[in-house]
């Protein structure tokens, strides 16, 4: 059993009283460790952010203030009244992070969102060993078993080629933040054009500013009035579908990218032609082999199905909770805008 309550739910957050500092808070707090930069774990109006170096840039973007964050590398120890703070990759998006959080021997890890999955834009997954181990559970049942990466992006550019053998255009669907540029790392920009929607191409130039290397995509407005983008490939969130910016496509293919692709009732109902089922959580097996290989004695469970992977636990002899918090991982189907902080 874990000797030491390292971290405590409070309104504002999962708070280190010994540290003094809050993980991922839902509210203003005077100092906020952040795991990534999605708008449910980074808010804005925090007196002081720490996050990992390599997301620094976008976590300036979310919340307009980059003299207040301080960014440190992946396994540099950052001291805070006698805590040890560790940020480990995740493999979630660029520069998301799990916080190792240590005092007098006890370690406590937040995941924050993470995947083990193979990912070109993001520093992949590194495990830590912990007596305790808060963990997201987005995806956290059997069903939720995803295939190689690799053969999913082979599948979406054969869906590109067979759309513009029909002189229509595709669009593909995707979180603005994290989803867009890793759909982009995947596609093949041999087959024709690529655009890309602005609510992810100040995003997407951030990712090329930080060392990672993404095939160019064009903004479609400021392509020539009548332009026929008959056989491109457009990126765009889940609510360009029916917006009048969609209009300007022609005929159109449209797709999704997304874990919940993997029930075919989701597809149905977003309203989309081909569901691709690519997802930046992790799934089920991925998901206990964490668990068990992290060593904790202790699990706290967080986002989606939390009540029903905690009873699991329990059952396999874990001491187990879920926890009560407001991230979200992909339960939205709406785009991660990223907007400066309100003055």
């Amino acid at each position: 059993m874990a000797k030491v309550d390292l971290l405590q739910l409070r309104p504002e957050g999962l708070y280190c009283e010994i540290g003094d500092f809050y993980i991922d808070p839902w509210r203003k707090v005077h100092r906020a460790v952040v795991t990534h930069a999605h708008s449910d774990h980074a808010r804005w109006g925090m007196g002081r952010y720490l996050c990992a170096e390599e997301g620094r840039d976008l976590l300036a973007a979310r919340v307009g203030t980059a003299s207040l964050i301080q960014g440190v590398a992946f396994g540099e120890v950052v001291h805070h009244r006698g805590v040890q703070v560790t940020l480990l990759p995740a493999g979630h998006i660029r520069g998301s992070a799990q916080v190792k959080v240590e005092y007098q021997g006890e370690i406590w890890i937040v995941t924050g969102d993470y995947k083990l999955q193979n990912d070109a834009t993001c520093t992949p997954f590194e495990l830590g060993r912990c007596h305790c181990l808060i963990t997201e559970t987005t995806f956290g049942l059997p069903i939720y078993r995803w295939r190689a990466p690799e053969a999913i992006g082979h599948e979406i550019n054969a869906w590109w080629r067979a759309n513009q053998s029909e002189g229509r255009t595709s669009v593909l669907l995707g979180y603005a933040l994290g989803k867009t540029q890793r759909l982009l790392s995947l596609l093949d920009p041999s087959i024709g054009p690529i655009y890309e929607h602005g609510s992810s191409a100040k995003l997407t130039e951030i990712y090329r500013a930080t060392g990672c290397a993404l095939p160019p995509a064009k903004n479609p407005t400021q392509e020539p009035k009548g332009t026929d983008f008959a056989g491109s490939m457009v990126l765009a969130p889940p609510s360009a579908v029916g917006s009048s910016w969609l209009r300007r496509f022609g005929d159109v293919r449209t797709a999704q990218a997304s874990g919940w692709m993997q029930i075919r009732g989701i597809r149905r109902r977003g309203a989309v032609d081909r569901g691709f089922v690519l997802s930046d959580h992790v799934d089920w097996p991925s998901l206990l082999s964490v668990i068990r290989e992290s060593g904790a004695e202790r699990v706290l469970t967080t986002h989606g199905y939390a009540a029903i992977v905690s009873r699991y636990l329990v059952e396999m002899g874990l001491d187990s909770t879920p926890l009560e918090t407001p991230f979200t991982g992909e339960a939205n189907a709406e785009e991660e805008e990223v907007e400066p902080a309100p003055v």
